[in-house]
């Protein structure tokens, strides 16, 4: 049996990482047109069943609301999947960049190089530093993509609600906030103007 394990990222090619970043990314926006495509659906069926006076069909509706809600939720977790998984491919591209970076930086010589047994030690220590931090962080990708697909159980980085998502969604929710506000503070301008000629007309 060959004593050296073979690194399986030997052979990577930057033109490959991109090409699979771009189609992710690609793959996002679809999802991310099934999840808005979705909520429309939602949105329109609940108008029909606010509306609708028959009990059976307002059962259909809402029977179909919630399959739909159902497909949301299951776009809305692979889009989460596909975010993830273009950071880590990121991550890879990064990794990729700055092993190229560090081998095209000296234009010393071999020879003086040599001579400089301190600079070479340096250089060869953060070489190595690089090199296993690199290969650290593609064998979690690696072992992670393999625990989700795997799991039965949602993954909580992937799909929970962090410290980051949760600033976002309160800055979305403020600003929803102040939409609102805005649009009462425009509708009392505009009620204003007809009370006052109510009343100049009442007296």
């Amino acid at each position: 049996m060959w004593p050296f394990r073979r690194n399986k990222f030997k052979k990577i090619n930057r033109e490959d990482l991109v090409n699979s970043i771009c189609e992710l990314e690609r793959q996002e926006r679809t999802v991310e047109a099934e999840v808005y495509q979705k909520l429309k659906e939602i949105d329109a069926l609940m108008e029909k069943g606010k509306k609708e006076k028959n009990k059976e069909l307002q059962l259909f509706y809402a029977k179909k609301i919630s399959h739909l809600h159902e497909e949301k939720q299951t776009c809305m977790e692979r889009g989460m999947y596909l975010l993830y998984n273009i950071r880590l491919m990121n991550k890879l591209k990064e990794a990729y960049d700055s092993n190229a970076f560090y081998k095209t930086q000296t234009k010393v010589p071999l020879s003086e190089l040599l001579q400089d047994q301190r600079g070479l030690a340096k250089f060869l220590n953060k070489a190595l530093v690089t090199r296993v931090a690199s290969e650290d962080v593609l064998t979690n990708a690696d072992e992670l993509f393999t625990e989700v697909q795997s799991a039965y159980d949602l993954n909580q980085p992937i799909y929970g609600i962090g410290k980051n998502e949760e600033e976002i969604l309160t800055m979305f929710e403020k600003e929803s906030q102040l939409a609102e506000e805005n649009e009462l503070m425009q509708d009392v301008e505009k009620e204003e103007p007809i009370k006052k000629k109510k009343m100049k007309m009442e007296e």
